[in-house]
């Protein structure tokens, strides 16, 4: 198995190590579900995947802690315009290392004000950024890696 491999089956038997689940872990995590999946499933296997693991750690859920729609949408969508822009890297440390913005936690700060991102609402469902437009069309999201790639399972 590859380290990536090995990475993806923790994450998704809810044992990866609690203390090791950073933003970087997320972002790799995203990359790797979007070269597998269309973007709709790969954004559901990370919504599902996050909550999982949370819950295997017992971590609660509170106005300040625990899942985050808009911030996992919002990365999701980053990474996913990263990958049609650049395509696969042999493997996620390659992504991650060719695009290191995707690293700053504060890049979604660019397209949302922090009282809106970390609003109640933002955190139970999707909301639009008020800055400026996530890079994304509904379209563009199903398309940019073609048929083979939405294929791959």
């Amino acid at each position: 198995m590859t380290e990536d491999e090995i990475f993806l089956t923790a994450f998704e038997a809810g044992t990866w190590p609690f203390e090791k689940w950073h933003h970087r872990e997320h972002i790799r995590t995203a990359y790797l579900y979007l070269c597998q999946h269309p973007f709709d499933m790969a954004l559901g296997k990370m919504r599902t995947g996050i909550k999982a693991l949370n819950r295997a750690h017992n971590v609660p859920e509170r106005p300040d802690r625990g899942y985050h729609e808009t911030l996992t949408q919002g990365w999701m969508l980053l990474t996913h315009q990263a990958l049609c822009e650049s395509g696969k890297c042999e493997n996620s440390e390659a992504f991650l290392g060719r695009h290191p913005a995707l690293l700053s936690k504060d890049a979604l700060l660019s397209y949302y004000t922090k009282e809106r991102i970390m609003s109640q609402q933002a955190r139970h469902g999707f909301i639009e950024p008020d800055l400026k437009p996530l890079p994304r069309s509904a379209g563009a999201i199903s398309k940019c890696l073609g048929p083979a790639a939405r294929q791959q399972k």
